[in-house]
């Protein structure tokens, strides 16, 4: 991936050095990490992994920890100066995105942190992974994360660390178009086996939503290298919720899928990388995800 010498996002706060303090629990976080702890509980403990989910994050209660101020990341950490760089890059193909359709886009912020951080969702833990805070309208990682992501999941490169950050940002375009909040408000008024696959349409929707950006971004700034795109789908397949689950205890439970299959988030991230239409991301009115 060509991004050495880009712009960067001004909107990047590091508090990696003790600004995450001891976090309060709180609202629903939405991340791709969050899987791997709700899953694996579902399964040993036979809970649904949304009811998991909602304990992890606190079933509603602010954060109200303080948190010491921000900093902007050291110049020479160069996985900060990628991710900052990665966010610029979605501001820029979302901004004209959002004025194209006579709207304005709000940019969201990205959080570095070290362990656990308080939010506006509540708690914030490394071992969940990335993740989407509509609280807050930031999106906060642990650059552990990406260690993770290539030496136990198997999903090295560069573009597959970009695609992570294009999807929680793609969260943050369901927030500002109101289509996350419309999910959240089918929490107790459906089955949980419904909620699951709504929850399913959200997040194979924010990997069109990154696949959107990727569009964009290539045609725009030529990004893309050889070999980045299949980094993308191979991240997308290893954090399919049949993967998952099948590495985790050899079996797959379609109904407590709330990710998506790895074939379904490959394929929509792909819609969105080939279509560069927001319009083709409607994974709500699709016939077959």
């Amino acid at each position: 991936m060509k991004w050495e010498g880009n712009r960067q996002s001004d909107n990047v706060e590091d508090r990696r050095s003790g600004g995450g303090g001891a976090p309060m629990l709180g609202g629903r976080n939405i991340g791709i990490g969050t899987i791997v702890i709700a899953l694996i509980g579902g399964w040993v403990l036979g809970v649904n992994p949304l009811t998991i989910l909602g304990v992890i994050s606190g079933g509603g209660m602010p954060a109200t920890q303080q948190q010491a101020p921000a900093q902007a990341p050291p110049a020479n950490d160069t996985m900060a100066k990628f991710v900052s760089t990665v966010l610029a890059d979605t501001e820029d193909v979302w901004t004209q995105i959002f004025r194209q359709g006579g709207a304005t886009y709000q940019d969201p912020r990205l959080v570095l942190f070290r362990g656990a951080i308080a939010t506006a969702c509540g708690t914030g833990q490394s071992a969940m992974g990335p993740f989407y805070c509509p609280g807050d309208q930031k999106v906060y990682i642990d650059l552990s994360f990406y260690d993770q992501l290539k030496n136990q999941l198997g999903a090295p490169g560069d573009f597959a660390q970009a695609y992570v950050i294009a999807h929680e940002v793609g969260h943050h375009v369901q927030n500002l178009l109101g289509i996350s909040g419309q999910v959240d408000q089918m929490r107790g008024r459906v089955s949980k086996v419904e909620y699951n696959k709504l929850s399913v349409k959200l997040e194979l929707q924010a990997d069109c939503l990154a696949g959107v950006w990727a569009h964009h971004a290539d045609s725009q700034r030529q990004i893309l290298e050889q070999g980045d795109v299949q980094e993308a789908m191979n991240a997308a397949a290893k954090i399919g919720d049949d993967a998952l689950q099948k590495a985790q205890t050899g079996q797959i439970v379609p109904d407590s899928f709330t990710h998506g299959s790895s074939a379904q988030r490959q394929r929509w991230f792909k819609t969105g990388l080939q279509t560069g239409s927001v319009q083709s991301c409607d994974t709500f009115s699709a016939s077959s995800l």
